[in-house]
């Protein structure tokens, strides 16, 4: 999953920062609201992590842009704001959820694994998926992929590249879509990552469980 975090606290982002890619997700930092607001015109994130107190433009400025330009994805303001008018003008502005400074990072953890099941139009917080007598099975909280009830391991970008299928079965994801999964700005891209990791969720979990749309992507089959 691709993340923009927006905050302008450097000790706060970088504690932020790691905690998001130990939980595998691909992540860019800007750190103040113009910067935000390029970002967000520009790019598709499956989640924002919104601070408010921003330099050169305030967060609910770039919250109210985004909205107005109709994008829906969801927002977790975090931030010192702690007035209860703050807080509504937060919500009414689009935010999907609000945690207050400091917080602690097991908490936002949980805030944005919730958001991100919301989105994919999920109330269950494990994914599990049956498919030609095997069920597999991905917990975001426990970072642990199964089959049939058997761990099974799969390295940080096999993850990144499964957890989207999976979360929406039935939705065809083209390799570029499933490479801004995979990769933050500063990442190298390789030309056949995609593919790479593809291969080796197949032979991991099995062949039938994610198939090849011809000129289009990858999807998850309904059952």
């Amino acid at each position: 999953m691709r993340l923009l975090l927006v905050e302008d606290d450097p000790m706060i982002g970088e504690a932020v920062l790691d905690a998001l890619r130990a939980e595998h997700y691909a992540v860019d930092w800007v750190k103040d609201g113009l910067m935000a607001d390029t970002a967000l015109a520009s790019q598709d994130y499956d989640l924002v992590l919104l601070d408010l107190g921003l330099p050169k433009r305030d967060g609910l400025d770039v919250l109210r842009r985004l909205r107005e330009r109709r994008k829906p994805v969801p927002v977790l303001v975090a931030t010192a704001r702690d007035a209860v008018g703050d807080r509504i003008a937060g919500l009414d502005a689009g935010a999907d959820d609000y945690v207050l400074k400091p917080y602690d990072i097991d908490e936002l953890l949980a805030r944005v694994r919730a958001l991100l099941r919301r989105s994919a139009g999920r109330a269950e917080p494990v994914f599990e998926h049956a498919v030609e007598g095997k069920r597999v099975s991905l917990n975001p909280a426990t970072h642990e992929a199964s089959v049939n009830g058997e761990l099974v391991s799969l390295s940080a970008r096999e993850w990144a590249v499964l957890e989207p299928l999976l979360a929406r079965p039935g939705v065809v994801f083209s390799r570029a879509q499933l490479e801004e999964k995979l990769y933050s700005w500063k990442d190298e891209i390789s030309s056949n990552a995609v593919e790479v990791y593809i291969h080796g969720l197949r032979k991991k979990l099995g062949s039938e469980l994610i198939q090849t749309v011809r000129g289009l992507g990858y999807v998850v089959p309904r059952t």
